[in-house]
């Protein structure tokens, strides 16, 4: 359990002072994943930082379960708390295994032992051992480093784990791709974790509960339904207005992939979706095969067909009116051209 008590932070500047977070308090159980959310300069990383003590509050209180992180060894402190930042954050000259296994090693662990947790981890975030162990940094994808720096915070089974901005530098398909692999992770490790981030989309996806902040303040904390139903303030029915209308809410027949032909009986494209002489719905063909579940309604948003195409594995949907009738088709290349 996580606990802030009225925990401000002021910077000295040539002026005076700017008080950067004001009174904050919140409390965050076992297990639970709350998201921190604001504009650029709100105070929601200043505010995760002063939990493992990156940076020191002025005032107020700080407690890991129930201890004042203020009376705890900042090694021991920092080492009970993963830690994942944009982009992974991982050392250049180091190997996966080696940056995967590096608290492991300070902590004294033998040689052994470490690799065996750094294969288990890795197994974890759906990365094979024998491929990307011996691999560095600037041999992964952005997606491949983001994992391995999860796996890398995991190392020491911390209770607690804080993310900043974690998926921000990713492309919109392989962020979407991500968000699903954290929330099955999420379930198997069952961690208490705070993670800050600038899109309210991805807040409401990711967290049990958001906590909004503005100008240094606690705004609002609550549910997705909280926010939608009761907004505390004229402020967050703004936010939510501006930050909610993404591109990923748009509808499906906005990104239709025009080189995606519908046919009407058999044929040998690599890829066409197949109606009958009505235009009603058959199946996409792929590679010779018929596909009847790969289709989704045209009043669907661009996120949920791309969750629909990344949990099915599936290379395109065809597009459906309220009549079954075909509209055409959406692929990958068509949503990340919409959405990025």
């Amino acid at each position: 359990m996580i606990e802030l008590d009225r925990v401000s932070k002021v910077f000295p500047t040539p002026q005076g002072s700017v008080t950067a977070v004001h009174e904050v308090s919140f409390e965050v159980e076992a297990g639970e994943t709350l998201c921190l959310i604001g504009t650029s300069g709100s105070g929601k990383t200043t505010t995760m930082k002063m939990i493992n003590r990156l940076i020191e509050p002025t005032r107020g209180t700080v407690r890991l379960a129930g201890k004042d992180v203020q009376d705890l060894d900042l090694i021991r402190l920092r080492r009970q708390i993963g830690y994942v930042i944009q982009k992974g954050g991982l050392f250049p000259h180091l190997t996966v295994e080696r940056n995967v296994g590096l608290l492991c090693e300070l902590e004294g662990w033998l040689a052994a032992k470490t690799r065996e947790r750094v294969h288990q981890l890795l197994e974890l975030v759906n990365l094979s051992p024998h491929d990307y162990a011996a691999r560095y940094p600037e041999e992964l994808s952005g997606g491949q480093r983001q994992r391995v720096g999860v796996a890398r915070a995991l190392a020491l089974d911390p209770g607690t784990i804080l993310m900043d901005e974690p998926f921000g530098a990713l492309d919109p398909i392989t962020r979407e791709q991500i968000h699903q692999e954290f929330l099955q992770l999420r379930r198997e490790v069952k961690k208490t974790i705070i993670l800050v981030t600038h899109d309210m989309a991805e807040a409401f996806d990711l967290g049990d509960r958001v906590a909004l902040m503005d100008e240094g303040r606690l705004v609002q904390i609550g549910t997705q339904d909280d926010f939608r139903d009761r907004p505390a303030s004229e402020f967050v029915v703004s936010f939510l207005k501006r930050h909610l209308a993404s591109p990923a809410d748009r509808l499906v027949g906005q990104a239709l992939d025009l080189q995606v032909p519908i046919v009407r009986d058999r044929c040998a494209e690599l890829l066409a979706v197949r109606a009958d002489e009505e235009g009603r719905f058959l199946g996409v063909v792929h590679e010779g095969a018929l596909l009847p579940e790969a289709v989704i309604a045209d009043d669907s948003s661009l996120k949920e067909a791309l969750q629909s195409l990344l949990e099915q594995r599936l290379p395109a949907l065809a597009v459906i009116d309220a009549r079954h009738r075909v509209l055409g088709a959406v692929t990958p290349r068509s949503l990340l051209g919409r959405i990025g």
